[in-house]
C-alpha cells in the first residue's frame, strides 16, 4: 500500500490493506470490527512513550488508544501513514488535536458510551463513603468487630454537589434524585436542568450547600488547579469529595490536609495526575492509607458493558471514515454523515477553509468532463471537507491538480 503526503495530501490505492495499532488493551470487539473490514489488526497491552510510538506507527493508519498513550505534536509529523485516531474513552487531551487537523487526521472518541459506568461508581462511592464501609471493611479485615452507627448515614434527604454538568454530570443528577438526593450543580456553561437539579452561578455558592461534592469536568488546560486548598476549606464540614473526571484538576496534598484534620469527611479518587502505564505497575499517591478514602485506579469507564460499547462505537467510526469519509462525530474535523458511494467514485478533500475551494474543485472536474452526481461540504473553524461522488472514472489529472491546489491538506480516493 502506498500513501502520499507531504504538500501532499494522501491518496489512497485501490485494493491496499489498511493497518490498525491498537493500544492499551482494548476490548476484543475493537480489534474484530476492524478485522471483519479487512484492516489488518495490531495490538499492544499497554502504552508507549513518544518515541516508541513514532517508531510502530509507520505503515499504521489508524490508531486506537485510552488516556495513557500521548499523541503529540511529533508522532502526528512522524506518522505519515496515519488516517485517523480512535480515543476509546471520552476524553481527547492526550491528543494533539490541532496538529491532526492540519495534517489531516480525524480523530474520534466515545462520548457516551461508558456514562452510566462512571455514574454508577459514583454512586456507589457516595453511598459507601457517607456509610464509611471503608473503615467497616477495614475493621473486619483486621479481626475487629466494629459495630456501630457513628459516622453512618443515609443519603437519601442529603445534598449532591455536581460540578460540571455534561452527560456524565446530568445522568448522575437524575440517579441521584431517584435515591433521594437533593441536586444541585455548577457549570461554566448554560446547561438545561434534569428533574428537579437547581443550577448555581458560582463554584462558591455549591460549597457552601453540598454535603458532597464530585467533579465531572474536561480536560481542557484551563481546569488545572481548579479544585485545591480554598475551595476545601469552603466545603462543609464532613462533606465528602469525589473525582472522577482528571487528575489534574485537583491538589491532592490540599485534599489530604483536608482529610487529615477532618475537615473532608472522606473522598473517592479515580484519576491522578500521574498514572502508571501498565497494570500492575508501582503506584504511589500522597491519599494512600487516609482513613475513609476510596481510591480506584482510572477504573470509572471499567466495565465489560463500557469496553465493549467504546470499543464497537469507536471502530464503528474509524471503519465508516475509511470506508465512507463520514466524519460524524469527529472531534477535530468537520462532520459530515455520509452513506455508501452513490456514483463510481467518491473524492474527499480535506482543505484550509478559504473562499473559492469549492468553486476550484468544481472548476477541475468541469474542466476534464467529470459528472458530480453528489456533493456535501462542511466548514469547523480553519478546516473544510468536501466529499464529491462522481458518476465516471477520475483521471489522474484530476487528482494530480486538486493535489496542488495551494488549500489542500489531504485528499482521499474513495472506490
Amino acid at each position: 500500500m502506498r500513501y502520499r503526503l507531504g504538500l501532499a495530501p494522501l491518496v489512497r490505492d485501490h485494493g491496499c490493506v489498511l493497518k490498525a495499532l491498537l493500544l492499551e488493551n482494548l476490548h476484543p470487539l475493537a480489534s474484530s470490527v476492524l478485522a471483519a473490514q479487512g484492516v489488518e489488526v495490531e495490538t499492544r497491552p499497554g502504552a508507549l512513550d513518544e518515541a516508541e510510538l513514532v517508531e510502530a506507527l509507520q505503515g499504521v493508519q489508524l490508531l486506537g488508544i485510552r488516556s495513557k498513550t500521548q499523541v503529540t505534536k511529533r508522532v502526528i509529523a512522524e506518522a505519515r501513514d496515519l488516517l485517523a485516531i480512535g480515543a476509546y474513552c471520552i476524553g481527547t487531551n492526550q491528543i494533539d488535536l490541532g496538529a491532526a487537523s492540519r495534517h489531516g487526521i480525524a480523530a474520534f472518541n466515545a462520548p457516551f458510551s461508558n456514562t452510566r459506568s462512571v455514574v454508577e461508581l459514583a454512586l456507589a462511592e457516595v453511598i459507601a463513603l457517607t456509610r464509611r464501609l471503608t473503615e467497616r471493611d477495614r475493621a473486619l479485615h483486621g479481626g475487629i468487630w466494629d459495630k456501630s452507627a457513628e459516622g453512618a448515614h443515609e443519603v437519601r434527604g442529603r445534598t449532591l454537589g455536581i460540578v460540571g454538568y455534561g452527560n456524565i454530570g446530568s445522568q448522575l443528577s437524575v440517579l441521584a434524585e431517584a435515591l433521594g438526593m437533593t441536586v444541585v450543580f455548577y457549570d461554566s456553561s448554560e446547561k438545561l436542568s434534569l428533574g428537579n437539579a437547581r443550577r448555581l452561578d458560582s463554584l462558591d455558592e455549591l460549597l457552601d450547600l453540598a454535603d458532597a461534592v464530585t467533579l465531572h469536568v474536561d480536560g481542557r488546560a484551563g481546569n488545572a488547579g481548579l479544585f485545591g486548598a480554598p475551595q476545601f476549606a469552603r466545603m462543609k464540614p464532613g462533606a465528602l469529595f469525589l473525582n472522577l473526571s482528571r487528575g489534574f484538576v485537583v491538589d491532592y496534598w490540599a485534599l489530604r490536609e483536608a482529610i487529615g484534620s477532618g475537615h473532608v469527611g472522606g473522598a473517592a479518587v479515580d484519576v491522578f495526575p500521574i498514572e502508571p502505564k501498565n497494570r500492575g505497575d508501582h503506584f504511589d499517591s500522597e491519599l494512600r492509607g487516609l482513613p475513609n478514602v476510596i481510591l480506584t485506579p482510572h477504573v470509572g469507564g471499567s466495565t465489560e458493558e463500557a469496553q465493549r460499547d467504546i470499543g464497537q462505537f469507536v471502530s464503528g467510526k474509524l471503519r465508516d471514515y475509511v470506508n465512507t469519509g463520514s466524519t460524524t462525530l469527529s472531534v477535530n474535523l468537520p462532520n459530515l454523515a455520509l452513506d455508501q458511494n452513490t456514483g463510481y467514485h467518491r473524492l474527499a478533500h480535506l482543505h484550509h477553509n478559504t473562499p473559492g475551494v469549492l468553486a476550484a474543485v468544481n472548476r477541475t472536474f468541469a474542466e476534464h468532463g467529470v459528472n458530480i452526481e453528489g456533493q456535501l461540504l462542511a466548514t469547523r473553524g480553519e478546516i473544510g471537507y468536501v466529499v464529491t461522488d462522481v458518476g465516471t472514472e477520475i483521471d489522474q489529472a484530476v487528482i494530480n491538480q486538486m493535489a496542488q491546489m495551494e488549500q489542500t491538506i489531504r485528499l482521499r480516493l474513495l472506490s
